[in-house]
């Protein structure tokens, strides 16, 4: 079987596209179905909802009338109601993380996740953030989170590109050194 992302990812370039449309009617849908898709993975990702999305005998409009927000648009239900034919629902998570990525992509934007042993003053993280816009040349939203196990620096992971400068990183890679 084909790993989840692999069966999400034209689904999630499918929504992405609808998402846009065409005209000046269409701002903020990006943004409408930011919010459905990610209402429909958090509901599709409990135990109980994930076993009865893979029933054989769930309609697809039963699926998609428990998967679909309040309010959400017609060509968004026709989404859903494609991935219950096709028994894709169990897919919604990783269809709603790729939508995040592509969407972030095109508002040109770096998500960053900055792990420090401690916590970073705001100044340092200020000075991190406009680092990374520099060598990105893209705007950067920054997640802080702390591993005490770093003992001292940073470790940067903005998506294909990982900084270690963390002193455990610094520690390991001279041990490797001094080992060759």
């Amino acid at each position: 079987m084909s790993q989840p992302l692999t069966l999400a990812r034209p689904y999630a370039r499918a929504a992405f596209a609808l998402s846009r449309g065409d005209g000046p009617d269409q701002a903020g849908r990006t943004e409408q179905w930011s919010h459905a898709l990610a209402f429909a993975a958090r509901v599709a990702a409990d135990p109980q909802v994930h076993a009865l999305l893979g029933h054989p005998q769930l309609a697809p409009g039963d699926a998609v009338t428990l998967l679909a927000a309040d309010g959400s648009d017609e060509t968004f239900a026709r989404f859903l109601t494609l991935l219950a034919d096709n028994r894709r629902l169990s897919l919604l998570p990783e269809i709603a993380g790729l939508f995040q990525e592509l969407r972030a992509d095109a508002d040109r934007v770096v998500k960053a996740r900055v792990t420090t042993a401690g916590e970073l003053p705001a100044a340092e993280l200020e000075s991190i953030r406009m680092a990374l816009r520099q060598r990105f040349g893209r705007e950067v939203e920054i997640e802080t989170a702390i591993d005490e196990s770093l003992i001292g620096g940073a470790l940067i992971d903005a998506g294909d590109v990982v900084i270690d400068g963390s002193l455990k990183g610094k520690l390991a890679r001279l041990r490797t050194a001094l080992a060759n």
